[in-house]
């Protein structure tokens, strides 16, 4: 099951709105390269474990 990281979904000043998704360890990794250049985050181990907290099944459009 693919997983989605919405940047919505976390408390931020900017108002981000990306969304990133695709499989659970790339996403995580994906969403905290994300974080740490875009919202000035360090990249460690504990941001990533709470991306993976905050990490929802990809919706499967209707009809598919």
């Amino acid at each position: 099951m693919r997983k989605v990281a919405d940047c919505r979904d976390m408390p931020s000043e900017s108002n981000c709105t990306l969304a990133i998704s695709g499989e659970e360890d790339e996403v995580v990794r994906a969403a905290a390269e994300h974080a740490a250049s875009v919202h000035g985050h360090d990249n460690t181990s504990e941001l990533r474990e709470e991306i993976r907290t905050h990490l929802k099944n990809e919706r499967t459009p209707v009809g598919s």
